[in-house]
């Protein structure tokens, strides 16, 4: 199965242009959309899964034109959105039932089958009947991905998951999200470079509602091979490497500024070549350096 996104536009009341013709092609795996909050993630998201209509364009999952068969893409969708809100006195044994039970599965015994799946999946057995408000952040989280997977979805979306979770919950759901499988379309919406590095095998950066790179990340990598520069240089000195060089990143360390340029050129100073990473690409994106690779 494959979504197709041909040349969606968005313009909200107040004039926000948050989509501005973006096209994709999305197939089954792990899919990366990354960008700064405000890019147009979640507006993208929320169109997809028939949450509000584009001004222009179509989006197709398989044969559903999703602006005019919601129904059927509701069927085969699974979303977490960014902000997901839980019911605190139901334990999550009771609500995922009551879920299944929307979702369409009636039968008692299938549906006892699918709750105490998602329940193991997730790693939620053991607190299957605690009251969902008492849930750390990570667990409601994982929460989400199961009621997102009741009825064995084929398109599954994920918006800023790990946003507020600690290092071990959110090394929890990237182990969750990667067993998810390959048969099906997960869409990980997100503003932290290392979720994508470490899930997907395809990605898009967005920025101002707009595609600007999009494909593999390894081959996306390698336009940047021998063009990433190092140094640590003065605080002081930072404003006047700025002004004579593509700067990717800078960042404070022990006392000093660690900056990352992008050079053509061999580089001297005390900058040495080091090999590029996801965080080069964003950040250049971001930055506006062309890299190449864009749409």
């Amino acid at each position: 199965m494959e979504l197709t996104i041909q040349n969606i536009s968005k313009t909200y009341p107040n004039g926000v242009e948050a989509l501005k013709n973006v096209s994709l092609k999305i197939g089954n795996g792990m899919f990366g959309l990354l960008g700064p909050n405000g890019a147009g993630k979640s507006t993208l998201m929320r169109t997809i899964a028939a949450l509000q209509d584009s001004d222009e364009g179509t989006i197709t999952v398989g044969d559903i034109d999703v602006s005019k068969d919601k129904q059927s893409l509701r069927e085969i969708l699974g979303y977490l959105p960014q902000e997901f809100g839980v019911y605190p006195k139901i334990s999550a044994n009771d609500l995922l039932d009551h879920l299944a039970v929307m979702k369409g599965i009636t039968d008692t015994k299938q549906r006892k089958e699918v709750v105490e799946s998602l329940l193991y999946q997730t790693n939620l057995w053991e607190a299957k009947d605690q009251k969902l408000g008492t849930y750390s952040g990570g667990m409601k989280q994982r929460f989400g991905i199961a009621q997102a997977l009741i009825g064995d979805p084929k398109l599954i979306i994920v918006d800023e998951p790990t946003a507020g979770l600690d290092p071990m919950e959110r090394n929890r759901f990237h182990n969750l999200l990667s067993e998810i499988g390959e048969n099906v379309i997960v869409i990980l919406s997100t503003h932290i470079v290392d979720d994508v590095s470490d899930l997907c095998n395809n990605m898009a950066i967005i920025l101002n509602g707009e595609v600007h790179l999009v494909g593999e990340p390894i081959q996306l990598i390698k336009t940047l091979d021998q063009k990433v520069w190092k140094g640590l240089i003065e605080k002081s000195d930072l404003v006047e490497i700025e002004k004579e060089n593509d700067v990717i990143s800078s960042r404070l360390y022990l006392g000093k500024v660690q900056v990352r340029i992008f050079s053509e050129s061999p580089m001297q100073n005390g900058f040495e070549s080091v090999n590029p990473e996801i965080e080069d690409l964003y950040f250049a994106t971001i930055n506006g350096l062309s890299i190449g690779g864009s749409e």
